[in-house]
């Protein structure tokens, strides 16, 4: 009877000392995992923009006198050479030596117009000849595998870009010379008070064509020479203005790739960096922060009919690609921590560049073993990792506090 006591009292403290080692034994850490892949990265810089036209006109009154009633509305599409308003000139403007001083400076300021159009045209022309050479010979070199093709498509936007700014110079070509032509017209009633057809109304003409985007004075009333009367544009001629950080903006360059998003209509337009401003200026923001930005200046080059209903001063969004690689290894951004300061980065570290000091946990064989990589560039959600990892690796996302190198894990269901 002693001894079975004995056994079964042994039993009893086996079976205890099982439960307390199995109590306290470290129970696996949960974990959730995303899979390394191998894509395509980008990394951007991503801010609010608007829109506005690339050329805008305001048409102001040649001469004093009485404005008569204009039908023009804000919305209204004009071609050149419309008649925008009718004025009547003031019987005293017309005896009035200074007016006439007036009107001879108006006429010097639009023939000094002119030239400085035909000086942009000249200039513009000249623009064009070299992108098309350029492209020409790119396109040559392309086709004997001497360039890479992104540089092929660099000069064929190049050269878009160069036909577009030669439209632009034309318009306002024309809109100079239809500005001295009425100057001219103005000075000739000044001077000779009965030349002014139509029962002595002069009419004022519109120099380009495009919409009436605001009429300054629609009721009929007494102008002065130069009052604003009609702001024209061309609503096809739009250009995106992103007023990005300037710590931002040192990493944008002529030329970069632009992604327009939440602008209001389907998908996703397309658009490269024209020139980034050379001046900052300071904005505050909504938190009451002072904060220096830049102007980037992005033309859009998605066709014109997936646009045509955004218009001048619109919101959008711009996501400017900095970085780009069609062949890269991707982590999740959320895997990463950094490592101790005391402990190396990994491989490819060196004293005089030494790579970000980073690493992620890998799930093999239900263990968390820590692997230090090294970054080439960080994204929005991924980055790209040059060394360290290979496509397919399971990595801990969010990994907790407590987990540690080595520690067992369980994968928890999505």
């Amino acid at each position: 009877m002693h001894k079975k006591t004995m056994a079964y009292g042994g039993a009893a403290a086996l079976a205890l000392a099982a439960l307390l080692a199995w109590a306290f034994a470290p129970r696996p850490v949960q974990v959730e995992v995303a899979p390394v892949v191998q894509g395509r990265f980008e990394a951007g810089i991503d801010d609010d923009a608007r829109t506005r036209l690339r050329d805008r006109y305001s048409v102001s009154a040649p001469l004093a006198g009485r404005l008569l009633r204009m039908d023009l509305r804000e919305g209204d599409a004009v071609q050149a050479g419309d008649v925008l308003a009718r004025i009547t000139p003031a019987l005293p403007a017309l005896l009035d030596a200074r007016s006439l001083r007036e009107q001879q400076a108006r006429v010097e300021a639009a023939q000094a117009g002119v030239q400085r159009a035909d000086v942009r045209m000249e200039r513009s022309r000249t623009a064009l000849e070299q992108a098309e050479g350029d492209a020409r010979r790119t396109e040559q070199l392309a086709q004997q595998g001497f360039v890479a093709p992104a540089r092929r498509d660099a000069e064929r936007l190049a050269l878009a870009l160069a036909r577009k700014d030669v439209e632009v110079a034309q318009q306002d070509q024309r809109a100079a010379r239809a500005d001295l032509a009425q100057a001219r017209a103005a000075l000739e009633v000044v001077q000779r008070p009965g030349s002014a057809p139509g029962a002595r109304e002069f009419e004022v003409r519109a120099p380009v064509s495009g919409r009436v985007l605001r009429v300054a004075q629609a009721s009929e009333a007494m102008v002065a020479l130069g009052t604003v009367l009609v702001e024209l544009g061309d609503t096809t001629q739009l250009e995106v203005v992103a007023p990005l950080l300037s710590t931002d903006a040192l990493q944008v360059r002529a030329g970069s790739p632009v992604r327009i998003e939440r602008w209001g209509g389907p998908g996703v337009l397309q658009g490269r960096v024209r020139s980034v401003e050379p001046a900052a200026f300071t904005k505050v923001s909504a938190l009451g922060v002072e904060e220096q930005r830049v102007n980037v200046l992005i033309d859009l080059t998605s066709p014109p009919a997936q646009w045509a209903a955004l218009g001048d001063g619109y919101r959008v969004v711009v996501r400017v690609l900095t970085r780009e690689a069609p062949d890269a290894t991707l982590v999740p951004v959320s895997a990463l921590f950094p490592l101790p300061v005391n402990e190396t980065a990994g491989p490819g570290s060196s004293a005089e560049t030494p790579p970000p000091r980073m690493a992620v946990f890998v799930v093999d064989g239900g263990h968390a073993h820590r692997v230090p990589v090294v970054l080439e560039a960080r994204g929005s959600t991924h980055a790209w990792v040059r060394e360290g990892l290979q496509a397919g690796a399971q990595v801990v996302v969010y990994p907790p506090t407590a987990l540690a190198d080595g520690a067992r894990v369980r994968v928890r269901a999505p």
